[in-house]
C-alpha cells in the first residue's frame, strides 16, 4: 500500500500547532502611531477610525500610560499644527507639536522608543509634502526643510526619523544634517516603498493633510510597480536608511517579501489607516470576528517578512497577545 503523507497529524490540537508555527506577532514586533493637536483637555475620536484619537499634550501624556502598560515599545508621532503655512514651519520650529510632544514622552518614560514622522504635509497650508512653486512640488528646495525638520525633532528627544515624504534624496539630506549635528546615532527609518495608494484616506482626516488641489501621484510610487519600489529603496539604502517601511502593508505583501530578500535590512510594513477602518467597520456591524481577522492580517505581514508592523491596532493586539 502506498504511503499516505499526514501533514494533519501536526494539526491534531492547539499544543502541536504552536509548536511548529512558523511565523509570530509579538508586542516586541509593534509601533503605535499617534496624532497629536492643540488645545488643553482633548481626545478627540477620528470619526473613520473608532478607538484613535487626536490628543492635545496633556491627553497624549495619559496615553502613554496604556501605551507603556500594555508592552508597546515603540511610538510613531504625528502633529497637527495650530497653524498651518506653505512652507510647513511648524514642522521645523523648535516648539513645534511633535517636538513638545517628544520632550512629554521621553520625559515621562524615558524607555519609550520615540520615533517622529518628518514630512510637511501636516504643516503646510496647501497640504502637499513639499514647497510648491507654481503648482509644482519642488524636490530639491524641499530637502532642506525635510533635514530641518528631523535635526529639530532630534533635538528634542527622538530616538528615530522617520521620513514619509518621498521626495527623491531626503535619506541623505537628513543623514547628512543629523550627522552635522551630533545625531550620528539617530537612525532613519525611511519610507522608501511609498505608494499612492487610496488607503490612506481615513489618516488624511487625523492628521488634516489632503492636498487642497491634485493628488500626490507626482512623488509617490504607482501602485503596480514593483520593479520600482525596488529601485526607491536601493536608493534610500544607499543613501542611510536603518530601517525600510512598506506601505501599505496588505495589497502590498510582494513588496515587503521582495524587500526583506534583496536587502537583509529590517523591514517594518505600515497598516494603514483604511485598512484599520475597514476591519473595524465590518467588526461594528457583526459581519467579522475582529481578533481572528486582525491577527491574521498582522501575521501575514511577518510570514511576508516584516520585522516590525506599524499599526493603529497596537493596542487592542497587545491585549490580545497577553491572554
Amino acid at each position: 500500500m502506498d504511503l499516505i503523507r499526514r501533514p494533519r497529524r501536526l494539526r491534531s490540537n492547539e499544543v502541536i500547532r504552536k509548536m511548529v508555527r512558523e511565523n509570530h506577532v509579538r508586542v516586541e514586533d509593534l509601533i503605535y502611531p499617534m496624532f497629536i493637536m492643540p488645545g488643553e483637555n482633548k481626545a478627540v475620536e477620528v470619526p473613520s477610525m473608532p478607538g484613535v484619537y487626536n490628543y492635545s499634550l496633556d491627553e497624549f501624556a495619559k496615553a502613554l500610560d496604556e501605551v507603556v502598560k500594555l508592552g508597546i515599545p515603540a511610538v510613531l508621532l504625528f502633529g497637527i499644527p495650530e497653524h498651518k503655512d506653505s512652507t510647513g514651519t511648524g514642522a521645523y520650529i523648535e516648539n513645534g507639536i511633535v517636538q513638545e510632544a517628544v520632550r512629554i514622552a521621553k520625559q515621562k518614560y524615558p524607555e519609550l522608543y520615540v520615533i517622529t514622522d518628518v514630512c510637511l504635509c501636516e504643516y503646510t497650508d496647501h497640504g502637499h509634502c513639499g514647497i510648491i512653486k507654481d503648482g509644482e512640488i519642488l524636490n530639491d528646495q524641499t530637502l532642506e526643510l525635510l533635514a530641518k525638520t528631523a535635526v529639530s525633532q532630534a533635538k528634542a528627544g527622538a530616538d528615530m526619523v522617520a521620513p514619509s515624504d518621498m521626495m527623491d534624496g531626503r535619506v541623505a539630506a537628513i543623514r547628512k544634517a543629523l550627522d552635522k549635528e551630533d545625531f550620528s546615532h539617530i537612525p532613519i527609518m525611511a519610507y522608501s516603498a511609498k505608494f499612492a495608494s487610496g488607503y490612506y484616506g481615513p489618516f488624511r482626516e487625523a492628521a488634516g493633510s489632503t492636498p487642497q488641489f491634485g493628488d500626490r501621484r507626482t512623488y509617490q510610487m504607482d501602485p503596480p510597480n514593483a520593479n520600482e519600489a525596488m529601485l526607491e529603496t536601493a536608493l534610500d539604502v544607499e543613501e542611510g536608511a536603518d530601517i525600510i517601511i512598506v506601505k501599505p502593508a496588505l495589497a502590498y505583501g510582494d513588496i515587503t517579501y521582495r524587500t526583506k530578500q534583496r536587502f537583509g535590512l529590517p523591514v517594518a510594513a505600515y497598516n494603514v489607516s483604511a485598512e484599520y477602518a475597514m476591519v473595524k467597520a465590518a467588526a461594528q456591524k457583526g459581519w467579522i470576528d475582529e481578533e481572528r481577522i486582525v491577527m491574521e492580517s498582522l501575521v501575514s505581514m511577518k510570514r511576508a517578512g516584516a520585522d516590525l508592523i506599524i499599526t493603529y491596532h497596537a493596542l487592542d493586539a497587545a491585549k490580545w497577545l497577553s491572554k
